[in-house]
C-alpha cells in the first residue's frame, strides 16, 4: 500500500489540473482498496453546497450536476465533524441519504475522509462498499494521506479561478423568471420528465401490409384512450369537474375525426402508420399554432402529446419508472397532464415548464391541483437540473435552483405562510361573498368545458358568467350539427340547474380558425372574427341558437352572450335572428322560452356605445382581457410589448366606469369576466365601481371572496376614488397593494407580508 501511495502521489503532483488530479485519485483509490466506488465531493461554500466533483464506480453525468445541501447526509456529516467517518453499514445511520441521481445502489461499507487546508474542510473522500464493511486502520490512514494531498491542489484551483470554473454549470444563482401560472410556495427536488417518443425523428416509410398498420394504429388508440381513464380516475380525488373536464377535451381530440381519418387515409395513401401520424399530428397541431388567443394557441402542445403517447404504444415502448422524491418539482421542456398524473399527489409540490403559459392545460390542472407552478422559464437548463434542490415561486412565477441558505430559509417561512393561508380559505367555503355592509357580489365560473361524468366539485360558484363555445367546434372535422350541439349545452345547463348559465355565442374567426373553414389575414385581431363571422353566416349562428334555445327546456337557468361587438347593428342583427330561431322552434312544437340576451363589452367602441346597447339588450359582460388589448394597442402574448399590458392603467379604470355608467341608466347589470375579476387586488376596484357580478377561473373564487368578505362597499369606494387619480398603472397597483395589506390579505397576491 505504501507503493501504490507513493505512485499515486507523484501522479496527482504531474496531474495538470484538478480535474485531472481527481480523477486520478479516485480511480487509483477505488483499485488500491478493492471499494466498489471512489467519490470526491467539494464544499462550494458560496452556495452552501457539497458538489460531486469525480467519480469511479458512480454514473459519470452526476459528476458536477449532483450537489447537496451543505450538512446533508454523511457527507455533510464528515464535513461538519473535519474528522474521518468509518461504517460497516451506513444505510442504517440516520444521516445516510441515498441518491438516486448517481445510480447507486444501497451501500453498507463507508469511509468518508475530510480534505483539510488550515483548518477548513475543502471537501470529503468517499469510499462505499456494497457489502457490509469496516475499512482497517491502514486504509483510513491511506485515504487520509491522500485527501491531504488533494487539499494543496484545491486551494491552488480556488485561488486561481479554476476551481469555480469547473463548478460553475451555467445556470445563474439569481432567480430564473418566468410566468405565474399557479399561485404558491414549492420546495423540492427537481424531476424532469421528457417525451418518451420523438414524433419529429419518425421517417416516412412505405407499408408492407396497410391493413396491419391500420389495426395497429387503432389498438394504440385504445391504449392512449385507456391510459387516460387511468390518469382521470387516479386524479379526480384532487380534481373539481371542471378540471376533470380537461380529460374530456382529450377524448374528444383522440376520436376526432381529424385524427382518425386523417391518419387512417395517410396509411392508405402509402405511408406506414407512424408517419401517417406524425403528419396528422403535425397538420393538426399547426390549427392550433396559428391562433391568436392564448388558451386555444397553449391546446397545440395537448395535440402533440397525444400523437406521441400515440407513438408510444405503437412503438411498444413502455417508460420505466420514476423514483419520486417526497418533495417533488416536475420539470419540462413541455410537461403533459398524464405525467403530471403519474406523480403521487402527495409527492408533487411544484411544476415548472420552459414553454407554456397560466393557460395552457398544465397551468389549468395545477391551480385545479393547488401546485404551485411557473411557466414559461426559458432561461432554464432543463438537462442540467436532474436532482437539484428548487425553489418555486408561483406568485412571482420565480424559480430558484439550489437556492442559497437565506433564499431557502426565506421561501420556507414563505411556504409556511402560504400553508396557513390556505386553511383559512377553506373555511370560507359555502360561505356568502358578501361585503362587511352587508352587499353581496354573485361569483361564477368561466368555462369551456363541462364533464358530465361527475357532478359538480366546485359548490363556490353561482353558476357560470361565461361558458365558451369554440372548443366543441375546432376539434371536430366539419360544423357540429344541431342535435350534437344541443346535448353538449345540456349538459352544462343541467350540471348548473337551477344556477344562472350564461353561454356566449361562438367566438371564432380570424385569430381562432376551424380546420374546415380557414382564412388567412393579415391582422387578424382586428379582422373577421365573433359575431362578425357568424352574422355573415347565418345559418352557422342559427343552429347553434336553436341549439341553445332547446337544451334550455324546463330548465329556465340560461343566459345567452353576443361577442365581439362593436356596433348598434350587429345587436339588432342578432336579435332579429334569435327571434327568428325561437320563432321556429316553437312552430316545430318546441317549448322554448326566449332567454335573457346580453353583449360583450370587449372593444373601446362598445364602451362609447354603451348606452344604446344596454337600450337593447338585459345585460352587459365586460371581457377586460381584450378591452385592456384593444385600449393599450398591446398585444401581451408579445414578449417585446407584453410588459405594457395592464389592466390597472388609468384608462381601462375609467372605460369600465363609462360602461357602468351607461348600463345604469337604462337599470342593466354589468359583470366583469376577463382575469380581472379574479385578481383579489382589483376587488377594491370593481366593488366600488358597483359591478353587479365577477365571473373568473375556479382558481380565484375563495380568494375574491375572501377580499370581498374583508372589506366594505364604502371602504372599496374610497379606495377607487384615490386609483382615479393615480396617472399610472404603477401608482394604482401600488396603492391597492397597500389597500389589500391593510386588511391583512397582502398574502392573496404576494407571499409573506
Amino acid at each position: 500500500m505504501l507503493e501504490s501511495l507513493r505512485r499515486i502521489v507523484q501522479e496527482v503532483n504531474n496531474a495538470q489540473d484538478l480535474e485531472q488530479a481527481l480523477n486520478i485519485i479516485v480511480g487509483r483509490v477505488k483499485q488500491a482498496v478493492g471499494a466498489d466506488v471512489c467519490s470526491v465531493y467539494l464544499n462550494d461554500f458560496e452556495n452552501h453546497r457539497h458538489v460531486l466533483q469525480a467519480t469511479e464506480g458512480l454514473r459519470a453525468d452526476a459528476v458536477g450536476r449532483v450537489r447537496l445541501e451543505m450538512g446533508r447526509g454523511l457527507i455533510g456529516l464528515v464535513s461538519e465533524r473535519a474528522e474521518p467517518i468509518n461504517l460497516d453499514d451506513a444505510a442504517n445511520h440516520p444521516r445516510y441519504e441515498c441518491i438516486i441521481d448517481t445510480g447507486e445502489e444501497r451501500y453498507h461499507g463507508f469511509l468518508g475522509a475530510p480534505i483539510i487546508q488550515n483548518r477548513k474542510v475543502l471537501g470529503v473522500l468517499v469510499l462505499r462498499q456494497r457489502r457490509r464493511r469496516h475499512f482497517g486502520e491502514d486504509e483510513v490512514t491511506f485515504v487520509m494521506t491522500l485527501a491531504s494531498q488533494l487539499a494543496g491542489a484545491i486551494t491552488f484551483a480556488r485561488t486561481s479561478g479554476e476551481l469555480a470554473r469547473l463548478q460553475d454549470d451555467g445556470i445563474p444563482q439569481r432567480f430564473l423568471p418566468g410566468l405565474a401560472a399557479s399561485p404558491g410556495i414549492g420546495i423540492g427536488m427537481a424531476v424532469v420528465v421528457y417525451p418518451p417518443a420523438d414524433l419529429n425523428a419518425v421517417p416516412d416509410r412505405r407499408p408492407d401490409d396497410p391493413d396491419a398498420e391500420m389495426r395497429d394504429f387503432r389498438r394504440a388508440v385504445d391504449d392512449v384512450a385507456r391510459d387516460l381513464d387511468r390518469f382521470a380516475a387516479r386524479t379526480q380525488v384532487h380534481l373539481s369537474a371542471e378540471d376533470m373536464a380537461l380529460f374530456d377535451a382529450w377524448r374528444l381530440m383522440l376520436e376526432s375525426d381529424t385524427l382518425i381519418d386523417g391518419t387512417l387515409s395517410r396509411i392508405s395513401g402509402g405511408n406506414w402508420a407512424p408517419g401517417a401520424l406524425r403528419e396528422t399530428i403535425a397538420e393538426h397541431a399547426k390549427v392550433f399554432d396559428n391562433m391568436d388567443d392564448a388558451y386555444l394557441r397553449e391546446r397545440a402542445s395537448d395535440v402533440r402529446d397525444l400523437g406521441r403517447c400515440i407513438l408510444m404504444h405503437l412503438q411498444n415502448q413502455t417508460a420505466a419508472p420514476i423514483q419520486y422524491p417526497a418533495q417533488t418539482i416536475l420539470v419540462g421542456d413541455e410537461i403533459s397532464a398524464m405525467q403530471i398524473a403519474d406523480v403521487p399527489r402527495e409527492r408533487l409540490v411544484g411544476i415548472v415548464s420552459t414553454t407554456g403559459s397560466g393557460s395552457s392545460h398544465v397551468g389549468i390542472l395545477a391551480r385545479g391541483m393547488g401546485v404551485p407552478a411557473a411557466m414559461g422559464v426559458s432561461d432554464l437548463p432543463v438537462s442540467r437540473i436532474e436532482g437539484r434542490e428548487m425553489v418555486v415561486d408561483g406568485y412571482r412565477g420565480r424559480v430558484y435552483v439550489s437556492p442559497g441558505p437565506a433564499v431557502r430559509f426565506e421561501y420556507q417561512r414563505l411556504a409556511e405562510d402560504d400553508a396557513a393561508l390556505t386553511n383559512e380559505l377553506q373555511t370560507l367555503r359555502h360561505l356568502p361573498a358578501e361585503t362587511t355592509d352587508g352587499y353581496l357580489i354573485p361569483l361564477y365560473l368561466n368555462t369551456g368545458l363541462v364533464s358530465e361524468a361527475r357532478p359538480l366539485g366546485i359548490e363556490e360558484s353561482g353558476g357560470v358568467g361565461l361558458y365558451r363555445t369554440e372548443l366543441p367546434f375546432i376539434v371536430r372535422d366539419s360544423f357540429p350539427g344541431e342535435a350534437a350541439q344541443m346535448e353538449n349545452y345540456r349538459h352544462v345547463l343541467e350540471l348548473f340547474a337551477p344556477r344562472p348559465v350564461t353561454i356566449r355565442t361562438l367566438d371564432i374567426g380570424g385569430d381562432k380558425p376551424l380546420p374546415y373553414f380557414p382564412m388567412q389575414e393579415a391582422n387578424p385581431f382586428l379582422g373577421w372574427r365573433g359575431i362578425r363571422i357568424t352574422l355573415d353566416q347565418p345559418e352557422i349562428f342559427l343552429t347553434q341558437v336553436r341549439a341553445i334555445l332547446r337544451a334550455a327546456i324546463g330548465l329556465d337557468n340560461l343566459r345567452l352572450l353576443l361577442p365581439m361587438i362593436s356596433t348598434v347593428g350587429e345587436v339588432d342583427d342578432a336579435l332579429l335572428l334569435i327571434q327568428r330561431a325561437h320563432d321556429e322552434l316553437l312552430e316545430e312544437g318546441y317549448q322554448v322560452k326566449m332567454p335573457p340576451i346580453g353583449v360583450m363589452i370587449e372593444v373601446p367602441a362598445a364602451v362609447y356605445q354603451t348606452e344604446a346597447l344596454a337600450r337593447r339588450v338585459d345585460f352587459l359582460s365586460v371581457g377586460t382581457n381584450d378591452l385592456t388589448q384593444y385600449l393599450l394597442a398591446v398585444d401581451r402574448n408579445n414578449p417585446h410589448v407584453a410588459k405594457l399590458y395592464n389592466e390597472y392603467h388609468p384608462a381601462v379604470l375609467r372605460a369600465l366606469l363609462q360602461i357602468l355608467t351607461g348600463a345604469r341608466l337604462h337599470g342593466r347589470e354589468v359583470s366583469v369576466c376577463g382575469e380581472m375579476a379574479g385578481d383579489p387586488l382589483a376587488t377594491f376596484l370593481l366593488l366600488g365601481m358597483g359591478v353587479h357580478s365577477l365571473s373568473m377561473g375556479a382558481g380565484g373564487l375563495l380568494r375574491v371572496k375572501r377580499v370581498i368578505r374583508s372589506i366594505s362597499r364604502a371602504r372599496a369606494r374610497e379606495v377607487l376614488r384615490v386609483a382615479l387619480e393615480c396617472e399610472d398603472a404603477g401608482a394604482v397597483r401600488r396603492l391597492l397593494l397597500d389597500a389589500l395589506e391593510a386588511v391583512g390579505l397582502g398574502a392573496l397576491v404576494r407571499p409573506g407580508k
